[in-house]
């Protein structure tokens, strides 16, 4: 069955039969997805970490659903009901659904109308009927001390025939996939509820086309019905589903003619209303969720993944402001390594309205410690505090620039144990300011101090599994640091975690040698730390990195264990491997003949690549090569908007109905999926990522809701 599986797995994801199978080894010797995807790329066939826990997801999937048919198959046996026939419809199942749909017959029942007829004596009865004889049985046989009238005797019988058709495999099977296909889910606003800020105005009166739905209005219809705002439901015509199975039950026009044709006609219509329909509409909203919960936790993957990528702001000395209104304005001056240098409050803003006074300590720091940016968080107060500092930058001796950081997911951390530990003495809204500079400083550093859920780039987050979506989200702040490395002697516990290989007990073992003996001179020394075993080494190593070490291959994503090829390498091309950094040595790498060289090396092709790649920057920051944030001098505000205007913005979360661009005026700027591209798409995440730079147009003003719609194609197109 393993092959089987291997088979099904090669050809759902496209994938070779020989990738898969050595994946599947691979993990099994529990090496983790980024070394497999990053240093096991000849054994792979260069799979990415997507395509490697892909493959781990199906397979377990398969395995389960394996081990699903396996019970169902002993189940039944055990009651001496299996069939060669029944049995090769289990294993030919591809869902788990339609393996709990074959094995519902033979389910032990809790009770119901049924098992109380069948309890009662009537299952002979039933069994009678469903032969459609030409006369009447003699009901009077089955009467008892249960069952006391003729009428009950029939409702009885009927009972059972429904449940047997609610049950049967190929019917639900049928009417699921037909009311998938043709049905339609719908929602009204429930009589007597207030929904005071029309949230859900759009879903008072809605449906839609089941196989049409979009994941985001899946998941909106059912927050809607959670907080007791909507009602929602599948509809679709009963009586096409009703005579389709009359069609199936009754086989002539013969057996219309037996007196109990009329009960075998409202057995059905009881069957479909009262047990198929009821569950199948439960079974099909499920999946609708599932669904779009994969949609929502695939978008909210990206977004993440594209924040915690930007570019950080080196060397840069930044004072974090969060900004509010009665307890006042919170500043925090960073240096240009994250060190705390000052903590102070200004009041600017209404009770106290301290503005001048606000100015002058804001020039103050910034002479005294030199700033370069000002980092002001997103939240409440948030726009009138640019519009001071934008005031204030303009009478500084400096040359200072300013930027509205996403402070999402700030408050959490600066009340996280975490937090308390780093700044023990502080309040929260001051480490919260600390960690809005951070986060411009190194966004990765910063945010991964931070649940995920709280970082604001979602859609419906809070409306999906949590466990789904924090295994999702791990995976991706996991794929990142370890694509990015990390520095040995400056990365805090929570960086250290996310890196390949290393647990609790190994990064205790790291810090506390760290203090001890202090910096870290090269990877080879990282293996005197005792509960750092060979394994944990093997596995980390390469995304560790040693930034003014003894060996410059250390701040390199080059594992150690082909420091001894990249030496052979290096003198190949008569290169000091002391001095590889400078044009020329570069131009030599990229006249290698990579086949050549890798049969001359004994290596593959893949490691080679990477072994050039990193000889030719060590030590680069991948995140350097991206795009970096505007900075600001001077406010925009909603008024000074037109139609037509041309605008540069950051994308700040992306969704599946558009994108929220950040353009400098209090909200964000919408664009809706139907102005991103002159070319149709199917999501904006094939255009647009979170921390894109974009040119925007304004289309609408609307200054009633303090809002703007944009659009990405130029008018003049």
């Amino acid at each position: 069955m393993e092959e089987e599986i291997i088979k099904d797995i090669s050809k759902s994801l496209d994938i070779k039969r020989i990738q898969v199978t050595k994946t599947l080894e691979l993990l099994k010797e529990n090496n983790t997805i980024p070394f497999i995807a990053r240093y096991r790329k000849e054994v792979t066939g260069n799979l990415d970490e997507e395509q490697i826990r892909k493959i781990n997801e199906v397979y377990e999937y398969e395995i389960n659903l394996l081990k699903k048919k396996e019970d169902v198959i002993r189940l039944i046996d055990e009651k001496g009901m299996l069939t060669n026939e029944l049995k090769q419809e289990i294993l030919n199942s591809k869902r788990l659904i339609e393996v709990e749909d074959i094995y519902r017959p033979f389910k032990e029942k809790k009770k119901t109308k049924a098992t109380e007829a069948i309890k009662n004596g009537l299952e002979p009865l039933a069994n009678i009927f469903m032969k459609f004889p030409k006369d009447m049985p003699d009901l009077k046989v089955f009467i008892n001390d249960k069952v006391k009238t003729e009428d009950e005797v029939i409702e009885g019988a009927k009972y059972i025939i429904a449940e047997n058709i609610s049950d049967n495999y190929n019917y639900r099977k049928c009417i699921r996939n037909n009311i998938t296909r043709y049905g339609f889910i719908s929602s009204k606003i429930k009589k007597g509820v207030n929904d005071e800020n029309k949230t859900y105005s759009l879903y008072y009166d809605y449906i839609e086309k089941i196989k049409e739905i979009k994941s985001h209005r899946v998941l909106a219809l059912n927050r809607g019905e959670k907080t007791g705002v909507l009602s929602v439901s599948i509809t679709y015509d009963k009586d096409i589903i009703i005579n389709w199975l009359e069609s199936k039950i009754v086989k002539n026009e013969n057996q219309k003619k037996s007196p109990v044709y009329k009960y075998i006609l409202e057995a059905i219509e009881d069957s479909y209303k009262r047990l198929m329909f009821p569950s199948l509409q439960r079974e099909i909203r499920k999946e609708l969720t599932e669904k779009a919960e994969e949609v929502a936790i695939y978008v909210f993957g990206k977004n993440l993944e594209k924040l915690l990528l930007q570019p950080p702001m080196k060397e840069k000395v930044v004072l974090g402001l969060d900004p509010a209104y009665r307890t006042g304005c919170k500043l925090a001056v960073v240096d240009s390594t994250g060190n705390l240098k000052e903590i102070s409050v200004i009041y600017p803003h209404e009770p106290q309205n301290k503005y001048e006074e606000s100015k002058k300590k804001l020039l103050e720091l910034i002479d005294k410690h030199q700033v370069d940016i000002i980092a002001i968080g997103n939240g409440t107060a948030s726009r009138e505090s640019e519009s001071l500092v934008s005031d204030t930058i303009k009478s500084s001796k400096r040359k200072v620039k300013y930027i509205i950081v996403n402070e999402a997911g700030a408050s959490v951390y600066s009340a996280s144990k975490l937090a308390i530990e780093e700044f023990p003495n502080l309040h929260v809204e001051e480490r919260s300011a600390i960690s809005i500079a951070r986060r411009l400083q190194d966004p990765l550093s910063e945010l991964v101090k931070i649940d995920s859920k709280s970082i604001g780039v979602g859609q419906y987050q809070h409306d999906v599994q949590e466990k789904r979506l924090d295994e999702s989200l791990k995976f991706v702040v996991t794929k990142v640091v370890n694509n990015v490395g990390v520095n040995i002697n400056t990365a805090s516990r929570s960086l250290l975690s996310y890196v390949s290989g290393l647990n609790k007990k190994s990064i205790d073992s790291i810090l506390e040698y760290r203090n001890k003996n202090g910096k870290i001179n090269s990877r080879e020394e990282l293996k005197n730390i005792k509960s750092y075993g060979d394994k944990a080494y093997e596995q980390s190593i390469g995304f560790i990195r040693i930034m003014d070490g003894n060996n410059l291959l250390d701040k390199t994503a080059i594992h150690p264990e082909s420091y001894g090829v990249t030496l052979k390498l290096l003198e190949h091309l008569n290169i000091d491997c002391l001095k590889i950094q400078n044009q020329r040595i570069t131009a030599l790498l990229d006249k290698i003949d990579i086949k050549k060289e890798a049969k001359l090396l004994k290596i593959d092709e893949y490691t080679l690549e990477d072994i050039i790649k990193s000889l030719k920057a060590p030590g680069r920051d991948p995140r350097d090569d991206l795009v970096a944030p505007i900075l600001k001098s001077d406010v925009l505000k909603l008024e000074d908007l037109k139609p037509g205007m041309k605008l540069q913005g950051t994308i700040r979360n992306v969704v599946d109905f558009g994108a929220f661009i950040d353009i400098g005026i209090k909200n964000d700027g919408l664009v809706h999926i139907s102005n991103i591209t002159d070319r149709y798409i199917k999501h904006p995440l094939e255009v647009l990522n979170v921390g894109d730079v974009v040119d925007c147009y304004v289309e609408k003003i609307f200054l009633d809701k303090k809002k703007v719609s944009l659009t990405l194609i130029s008018p003049s197109k």
